[in-house]
């Protein structure tokens, strides 16, 4: 025991500050999160903040049991060598003349050591304490400072008390009955304890923490090469879906490496290997179906051509040579005639849309589209003079590489959809311009609109309007679908913006570079 300004009360300053030190870093927490907020939750992160939470809550479970264990048995030990130090006091039955000299008897026995308190407690609570100095000398200890000495119950058990600056201390008070209630009180210092717990407890953090550090980095590696088949299984996922697939023949020659199909990843693997095969098998089989389906509508178009043909003539002929026929019967005839025409119309279509989806060779001829479009209003003008038709055009170069036949067909297609799905009155402007490597030509009518839920299908096969844009029968549905696979042929595209009283077709394709530019880019493309 040591008074304020002796080297004892010194060391025991040091091993309070040691003590609130080292309650500093076990309060802290063991960890944060690993992961910023805004970072994506991937199975590589998920399983290192598992493996890290783990092995947080085992290292603080662990560390905890055996800080827990090491401070109750230093305890222990504590209170034994109290207990023995209360045994070596050297106070017999009778009462020291002077109770001063009391505490100096019982701390002046060999064997106590250096920062044992002793104190005589009276019957009016006051106290006369004593203690041991570091170099071995019996001091007194001033009353104020020994006052918590006076408040050890006398019940046999040891007590933690806090004397001051001088820290905590384990004390055990024994009543003397031959004293007249005088109770001797004999209490050890806890900085010895406080240090060995609040080292172990550092020790064990800085452990876990290294052990953390080495655990995340071996896991991190681990886990990055246990996952790297699945890293080769989104990079060929990735890889088929940029594939077209949508037509012709499709090879999936794309596999995923399988290092071991014990493995849960590896089985994973397998299965897409084995999806992929799948799925290039349906491929294979749909292209073979269409294609069939193709020729087939291909080769009885050709068919159909020729009987049709001779269908449409003796109708004619009847016609024109037959005499004085029956009213019924010409009737019959001129509807046989009519409908012939009408189903050679429908069999051309049929043949031509067989021989784009074939991908059979087009005219690569440049074909001036502002020529054809001024024709082509000029024909829709005079199949439906009630419409009121407009041309725009600018001055920019127009031309592009193509067929000519089949282009002329998609401008007669979207002028007939316009002139035949709106009412007399409607105003149709078709309009070409240059926009950038593009010409843009666009067909713009004020009619009443297409409904919405027919925007999706509008240029699939035998796709038709509804009755509020059909005022006349006799509409294949092929118009469109024709339109959608010239331009796609081309390299160009199609769409489609409606509303009631605006409906704008848009078609889009590659222009046809001038001469001067063309040749530059073949003298560059040669140069290389």
């Amino acid at each position: 025991m040591t008074r304020p300004g002796d080297p004892g009360h010194a060391a025991a300053a040091r091993v309070a500050a040691v003590h609130t030190g080292a309650d500093a870093v076990v309060e802290e927490p063991p960890g944060s999160s690993t992961a910023r907020r805004g970072l994506p939750w991937t199975l590589h992160r998920r399983l290192l903040v598992i493996v890290a939470a783990l092995l947080v809550a085992v290292s603080a479970t662990v560390g905890v049991v055996t800080v827990a264990v090491f401070h109750s048995a230093s305890m222990e030990r504590l209170d034994g060598n109290l207990d023995e130090a209360i045994s070596r006091t050297n106070l017999g039955p009778a009462l020291p003349g002077d109770p001063a000299e009391a505490p100096g008897i019982a701390l002046s026995v060999p064997g106590q050591q250096a920062g044992t308190l002793a104190a005589l407690v009276q019957a009016d609570g006051t106290a006369n304490a004593g203690y041991i100095t570091e170099r071995g000398r019996v001091l007194e200890l001033p009353a104020d400072v020994a006052e918590p000495l006076t408040t050890v119950p006398a019940d046999g058990g040891s007590h933690t008390i806090s004397i001051g600056d001088l820290g905590e201390y384990r004390a055990k008070a024994v009543e003397r009955p031959e004293w007249n209630g005088i109770t001797v009180v004999l209490a050890l210092p806890l900085a010895d304890v406080t240090t060995a717990t609040t080292q172990l407890a550092l020790t064990i953090s800085i452990v876990a923490v290294i052990g953390l550090v080495l655990a995340l980095i071996v896991g991190s590696a681990v886990v990055r090469r246990a996952l790297r088949p699945l890293a080769a299984v989104t990079e060929t996922a990735q890889h088929v879906s940029e594939l077209p697939l949508e037509r012709g023949d499709v090879a999936l020659a794309e596999r995923v490496p399988v290092d071991d199909e014990r493995t849960e990843v590896g089985r994973l693997a397998a299965a897409f290997n084995r999806m992929l095969g799948h799925v290039a098998s349906a491929l294979t089989a749909r292209e073979h179906s269409e294609r069939k389906v193709r020729r087939f509508v291909a080769d009885a178009s050709h068919e159909l051509r020729t009987p049709l043909a001779s269908i449409r003539g003796y109708a004619e002929l009847t016609r024109l040579h037959g005499g004085d026929l029956p009213p019924d019967v010409t009737h019959a005839i001129s509807r046989i005639e009519s409908e012939s025409v009408r189903m050679t119309e429908l069999v051309e279509d049929l043949l031509l849309l067989a021989r784009l989806d074939e991908g059979r060779e087009l005219q690569t001829l440049p074909v001036d589209l502002e020529r054809m479009l001024g024709e082509a209003v000029g024909d829709a003008q005079a199949a439906g003079p009630g419409h009121d038709w407009e041309v725009r055009a600018t001055d920019a170069a127009t031309e592009v590489v193509g067929d000519e036949p089949r282009l002329r067909q998609v401008v007669t297609n979207l002028l007939a959809n316009a002139r035949v799905h709106t009412p007399e009155g409607t105003r149709v402007v078709a309009s070409l311009a240059r926009e950038g490597d593009e010409i843009v030509l666009r067909v713009a009518d004020d009619g009443p609109g297409i409904p919405p839920e027919l925007l999706g299908s509008l240029f699939e096969r035998f796709a038709r309007g509804d009755s509020s844009r059909s005022r006349r029968a006799g509409s294949t549905g092929l118009g469109l679908a024709i339109v959608r696979a010239v331009v796609e042929a081309h390299h160009g595209t199609v769409d489609v913006a409606s509303e009631p009283g605006s409906t704008v077709f848009t078609v889009r394709l590659p222009a046809e570079r001038p001469p001067a530019e063309r040749l530059a880019a073949e003298r560059l493309t040669a140069e290389r």
